[in-house]
């Protein structure tokens, strides 16, 4: 069964599951927004880190930089010289504050130095509405949220934020072949809450990784624009505390505060 306890940008649900029994029935689906609410929020409830046993990570999911088509530059390092150009005057779209487009986009200006103004919207829905309609110049927007406006050329694609190029747009560059190091990426995972017993983390992780290596699943992750993520629950929490680390510096670095 799932339950979902939308609110406070995700925290009432995965504080529901940080005070669930530690049985292997109640589980978190985890994800990037875990991860930056822990730096985000300076009172929480729980320590997400702490609290929440990582059991298996499912999807990574690219960030596409997309710009409307009035900006003239078709290129990652054209986008910095026009930025760099009119600094203030481009504005960057995003679902709201402290989500992953809002952090990679903060990361994407530290490293390359340039001033873009954020407006945060309330959903991917407006945001795209007004990317589309020119109000703001770019977003970093998930695979899921762009492909059909760029498939339809009403967006530029101009690089995405994952280490590795994505085989749905093959053509495109990293961003990382322009500004060494950067990296960022949507996901998504398992939790349970700190005292499951490791047999049942174990069992639970071992049953995830054998759907995830179903094609038909693997097909269907693809179809999102996502590549599996695989792995032991050891794997899955390095990974979950290195993410946290590395978006922490960006929200304490940009000052992000939530709404």
């Amino acid at each position: 069964m799932i339950e979902n306890r939308p609110g406070a940008g995700t925290n009432i649900g995965t504080e529901a599951v940080v005070r669930a029994p530690a049985d292997g029935y109640t589980l978190l689906l985890a994800s990037t927004t875990s991860t930056i609410n822990a730096t985000l929020y300076d009172r929480l409830n729980f320590d997400f880190l702490r609290d929440i046993a990582p059991v298996a990570g499912i999807i990574r999911l690219p960030i596409v930089i997309v710009v409307n088509p009035s900006v003239p530059a078709k290129t990652v390092p054209e986008f910095i010289a026009y930025a760099k150009a009119n600094p203030g005057k481009i504005n960057l779209g995003s679902p709201g504050i402290g989500s992953p487009g809002h952090v990679a986009g903060e990361l994407f200006k530290m490293m390359a130095g340039v001033d873009l103004v954020h407006v945060p919207y309330r959903g991917g829905g407006p945001v795209m509405t007004d990317l589309l309609g020119g109000q703001v110049q770019v977003l970093f927007g998930s695979t899921s949220l762009t492909i059909e406006q760029i498939r339809a050329g009403k967006l530029r694609p101009l690089a995405v934020t994952t280490a590795m190029r994505w085989e749905g747009l093959p053509d495109l560059p990293t961003v990382s072949e322009f500004l060494p190091g950067y990296e960022a990426s949507a996901w998504s995972g398992v939790g349970a809450p700190r005292n499951t017993p490791a047999k049942i983390i174990d069992t639970l992780n071992k049953e995830i990784n054998a759907a995830l290596a179903d094609p038909t699943m693997k097909a269907r992750l693809a179809d999102l624009g996502g590549t599996v993520l695989t792995g032991s629950p050891t794997d899955f929490g390095k990974f979950i505390a290195d993410e946290t680390e590395k978006l922490g510096k960006v929200i304490r670095a940009a000052n992000i505060k939530p709404e």
